[in-house]
């Protein structure tokens, strides 16, 4: 059970009690599409079978199957009009069985999906199974993940990889809500998806209540005097308190105002220099989750006290405790959607090594493909709206799985006008951008002059292999080094002979791939 909003699992929208599944649950894997009669091994919840810490540690075959098994028993004072049961992500392919039922399917291996659980709960009760499949189908969101890792791509990631958990609520609760601040107009507004015919709001800065008041619609706006903005030197939050006859949420918000004008970038109308790293998420012990939550703080602290200001999350969607971290310690995030599709190596990577970056090379005719694509995006935005630190989303990166990019930036602004759309990361350049993002590698960093602002979305990549800091005997990298005083110059020549000077010729953002 958990109260504080530092260990509920999502931040944006927190109740004062739940049930965290984490933890030890019985295991199997077969190659038999039944639910086994015995689960001879036990896994821990939430690291991926790969992983050391799931105790598992194995690599699958194709057509292997895993099963997970849990039977949970509620106290009865937990127990209210409905019961959901939560997923913050399952790779790749999730059967979800309830008593044996089957009750739900989900395909996307990087999003939450949730279940009414409340008909199947017996005596307080209820049996958990899932069944899981991962052949790195590339039709679904896959990532960097590949069957066999090496350069720039990475180790599978199977099975359940974020928290599961459950909550209880009545049948007036609130189910979500979109919160959008205005800095033009000093207010918020809110949309509640919700059954409630009425709603209390408390919003608290510094502890001080600034705001009380009641409305009979799920959509209101509320202005607010003065408002003090969020940056990365202050990251000022706002507390919400809402409240239905039956159910109470804390959620938060902030006012900040991302914008461009000609070819530069501004946050609360003052320029700035996306600054950063790209953030691949793995951790040597867990692979997709950390060990601990303060991995991600750690990370994020560090990044700040070398003077970065953004994280490239790179086609990655994190548990929502990381943006939760960003907001409050003043991180922006640049967000990635998350690629599906086959990489193709002479088209996306060796035609434009070589000059050849012309879109109409990419030519998509899976409709599955595309279908999932779209869902995915929609419910990335979707599921990030509430976090400010969020400011940019990256479509498509290098042209992996690329296609119809007008149309997929016409969604994107369809669905949020307030961030930066960058459409085709690297490239195979759109002019349905709001950006010009390039990535440079293996030649000089020279930037010329654009009427859009110019990303330098990655670029680096340095190598120095460091003994007890590396999973495996092979090193990857654009260019290798020897000793850290090698690499440190090397850096450091990079920067100041090639970004610093970029910036006279429009640079706006670099984002070092580290």
């Amino acid at each position: 059970m958990g109260q504080l909003i530092d260990f509920y699992p999502r931040p944006r929208l927190v109740r004062d009690s739940y049930y965290s599944l984490d933890g030890i649950w019985e295991f199997k894997i077969t190659n038999n599409s039944k639910i086994p009669d015995v689960f001879d091994m036990s896994i821990n919840v939430p690291y991926c079978v790969e992983s050391k810490l799931s105790g598992i540690n194995r690599r699958l075959d194709n057509g292997d199957v895993m099963y997970y098994r849990k039977e949970v028993s509620f106290n009865k004072s937990f127990i209210k009009d409905k019961t959901i049961l939560h997923f913050d992500g399952v790779d790749q392919i999730c059967n979800v069985y309830l008593n044996r039922k089957l009750v739900c399917t989900n395909d996307n291996g990087y999003l939450h999906f949730e279940i009414d659980i409340s008909k199947y709960i017996k005596d307080n009760k209820i049996e958990i199974i899932l069944e899981v499949i991962d052949d790195l189908d590339t039709n679904y969101p896959y990532g960097k993940q590949k069957k066999n890792r090496g350069g720039m791509w990475y180790t599978p990631v199977s099975g359940i990889w974020k928290s599961v958990w459950i909550e209880s609520v009545s049948n007036d609760y609130i189910k979500d809500i979109k919160i959008t601040p205005f800095v033009e107009t000093s207010s918020v507004f809110f949309n509640i998806k919700s059954d409630s015919k009425v709603y209390d709001v408390i919003i608290r800065y510094d502890n001080d209540v600034i705001f009380r008041g009641s409305f009979k619609d799920n959509m209101f706006n509320i202005k607010i005097n003065n408002p003090h903005l969020w940056s990365c030197d202050n990251p000022n939050l706002y507390d919400v308190v809402l409240k239905t006859k039956n159910d109470v949420i804390n959620t938060y918000f902030a006012f900040r105002k991302m914008k461009i004008n000609g070819n530069k970038i501004y946050l609360n109308d003052k320029p700035i220099f996306l600054h950063g790293v790209l953030d691949q998420g793995y951790f040597t012990s867990g692979i997709y989750t950390p060990g601990s939550y303060d991995d991600y703080k750690k990370d994020i602290l560090m990044l700040k006290k070398f003077g970065f200001n953004t994280i490239r999350k790179h086609i990655k969607v994190e548990p929502e405790y990381f943006y939760y971290l960003c907001d409050k310690l003043g991180m922006i995030v640049m967000q990635d959607m998350i690629n599906n599709g086959k990489y193709h190596f002479i088209i996306d990577t060796i035609f434009p090594t070589i000059g050849l970056r012309h879109a109409n090379f990419l030519k998509i005719n899976n409709k599955i493909q595309k279908e999932k694509f779209e869902k995915s995006m929609v419910r990335t935005m979707n599921l990030l709206n509430n976090y400010p630190c969020v400011l940019y989303y990256t479509i498509f990166n290098e042209g992996w799985g690329q296609h119809d990019a007008k149309k997929y930036f016409s969604i994107a602004k369809n669905i949020d006008t307030t961030r930066i759309i960058d459409t085709t990361s690297g490239w195979f350049k759109s002019p349905y951008s709001d950006v010009n993002s390039l990535h440079i590698y293996f030649k000089k960093v020279k930037i010329r002059k654009d009427n859009k602002p110019i990303i330098l979305s990655e670029f680096g990549g340095y190598s120095l292999k460091i003994d007890g800091h590396v999973s495996t005997d092979k090193e990857y990298g654009y260019r290798k080094f020897k000793d850290k005083e090698s690499l440190n110059k090397a850096i450091l020549k990079l920067y100041l002979d090639e970004i610093a000077k970029a910036i006279d010729n429009g640079l706006v953002g670099a984002i070092y791939t580290q």
